[in-house]
């Protein structure tokens, strides 16, 4: 191998972070390298960006290096690795490689959003091997909680490079094949050079339990319940949603399917094969006629969204469907950070009406499709890295993970974050460059970074409200008439008793009327005199510090 030539991997998300996974490999000489795309997700926004619907990565230097780029690789169809391609892949026009299931939920998702073009895609199989310029590129079959989840074993100059996707060892997974130790220990045996893996659940002990344990539990609610079940889990889950239909079977239920997203992943999962064997589902209208105890609706809404079927279950809002005291709700899934509240609420509402509601504290009604350390144990000794970068994690994940790695014997581990360009070959791992890797945010109709969008200044109306002055003065620097005060979000009074907005108006009064009158033809001079008079007045009356905004016209 040339000295000039480098094997480089770059994150712009999913490295000190959960969500938002792209990452990508870059070989050559450093002022034209090829570069291949693994991963092209989103994440969502929490209570620190009020209106926003989506995070999306920064992708300024994909659009810079965009000649170069060979494609983009999914390895699974999760909103996280997939999820920004329906926004963001008309700016780049690439090749895109995923597998079936992968291809027709993209295909899906576009029809839903009612996207004007298609997004062309390579279908790869798992087991499947390609070339895309210098890379060449093998499927490796995993488990994960949907359906054909990759790793992705990619050979270029000489080196092997393992990336994991998102996994966990689950031998009897419930749809689609076992995870493929055996495919492990070979390019173990091949030598894996550099590991980059999964740490999301590092800092757990132990081994995940498989989705067949789950559908045990989940066979055993259902039976016992007395009246209607409601099961809600995330839409792309199939293996959980197979899982609940065969607990229906054998309790002698009906499943019903509620919700756009979770009749989508229905109709490409029987499609594909992955429900064969089962009753076909019914549809929302059939849910009143059934009997209680012959019933189970398979729901999304498992966090907490606003507009989805178990928030309007909840809430009584639903046109088809209804609970009544003594149902059965179980949440199978896991609450993903940030949607706590939401969540918390919908339970609340629930148990109000009397329902029943099981969550996965209550008993085994969901696993993680993330490795613990028993797991981890169990791969590195198959595979064998001479170099590892934990990826797929924050910053107590990462570290957990580096302590884990160096404790099977890795000498050269290196944790990184969104941004660094770290060199894999030639010589040990380093950081040798860094490139932008911000976020821009779904607001509406509009994409841009959240400093464009007023994403900050909702935050600060949310804390402190806001105050409008309005004032005029004439051209020799007098006052005319009086000065208008609009409060936003602000007490009516102060601790005194005295209205909120005379005392905001006579402190602008003061600070406009000590400015000398030919001083006060300078509009942006009393503006300013203004604005800060009227924030001072709140935070002198309220501790709070509002959002000003001053108007003076001259007339």
């Amino acid at each position: 191998m040339s000295s000039t030539q480098e094997l480089v991997f770059l994150p712009l998300g999913g490295v000190g972070e959960i969500g938002m996974n792209l990452g990508l490999y870059g070989y050559g000489p450093k002022n034209d390298r090829r570069w291949l795309i693994v991963d092209f997700g989103i994440s969502f926004a929490g209570p620190d960006m009020p209106g926003v619907d989506l995070i999306l990565p920064d992708i300024r230097f994909l659009e810079q290096e965009r000649s170069r780029i060979e494609g983009i690789v999914i390895t699974h169809a999760h909103e996280d690795h997939y999820g920004a391609l329906t926004y963001l892949w008309k700016r780049l026009g690439l090749p895109v490689y995923a597998t079936d299931f992968t291809a027709r939920l993209l295909e899906a998702k576009l029809v839903g959003d009612g996207a004007d073009y298609e997004i062309p895609v390579t279908v790869v199989n798992q087991g499947d091997r390609f070339q895309t310029g210098p890379f060449d590129v093998e499927m490796v079959t995993m488990t994960h909680s949907i359906p054909e989840p990759c790793a992705l074993a990619i050979r270029v100059g000489g080196q092997l490079i393992l990336h994991s996707g998102d996994w966990k060892i689950d031998l009897t997974p419930g749809v689609g094949k076992p995870i493929d130790l055996q495919r492990l220990r070979e390019l173990g045996d091949e030598g894996v050079d550099v590991f980059v893996c999964d740490s999301t659940n590092a800092v757990r002990e132990g081994v995940s339990p498989s989705e067949a344990d789950v559908k045990v539990e989940l066979t055993k609610l259902i039976k016992a319940a007395p009246h209607r079940v409601a099961v809600t889990t995330f839409a792309s889950n199939v293996a959980r949603m197979r899982a609940v239909a065969e607990a229906a079977m054998a309790a002698e239920r009906d499943v019903v399917v509620i919700g756009r997203s979770m009749q989508r992943t229905v109709e490409i999962a029987r499609e594909l094969g992955y429900l064969d064997g089962l009753a076909p589902f019914l549809d929302e209208e059939t849910y009143g006629s059934l009997p209680r105890n012959k019933v189970v609706a398979l729901c999304t809404g498992s966090q907490g969204e606003a507009r989805a079927a178990m928030a309007r279950i909840a809430g009584d809002q639903h046109r088809q469907v209804a609970l009544s005291s003594g149902d059965t709700v179980i949440f199978s899934s896991r609450t993903i950070p940030g949607n706590e509240k939401a969540v918390s609420g919908i339970i609340n509402e629930l148990t109000q009406q009397k329902l029943r509601v099981i969550t996965d504290r209550d008993a085994l009604v969901h696993v993680s499709g993330h490795p613990r350390r028993g797991e981890l144990d169990q791969v590195y000794n198959l595979v064998r890295p001479k170099k590892v970068l934990p990826v797929h994690g924050e910053a107590l994940h990462l570290q957990c993970h580096e302590e884990f790695a160096r404790g099977k014997g890795v000498k050269d581990v290196l944790i990184i974050r969104d941004g660094d360009m770290v060199r894999l070959h030639p010589g040990s791992l380093k950081v040798i460059d860094h490139a932008p890797a911000g976020i821009i945010v779904r607001d509406g109709r509009l994409m841009a970074p959240p400093e464009e969008t007023g994403v900050q200044e909702r935050r600060k109306l949310s804390y402190g409200g806001c105050v409008t002055i309005s004032l005029i003065v004439d051209g020799r620097g007098e006052l005319l008439g009086d000065i208008d005060i609009v409060l936003f979000g602000m007490p009516d009074e102060t601790e005194s008793g005295k209205p909120f907005e005379d005392a905001v108006r006579d402190a602008v009064y003061g600070a406009v009327i000590s400015i000398p009158k030919s001083r006060r033809r300078d509009v942006e001079l009393v503006r300013e005199a203004a604005r800060r008079a009227g924030r001072y007045a709140v935070v002198e009356q309220w501790g709070k510090k509002p959002l000003c905004k001053a108007l003076v016209q001259r007339v």
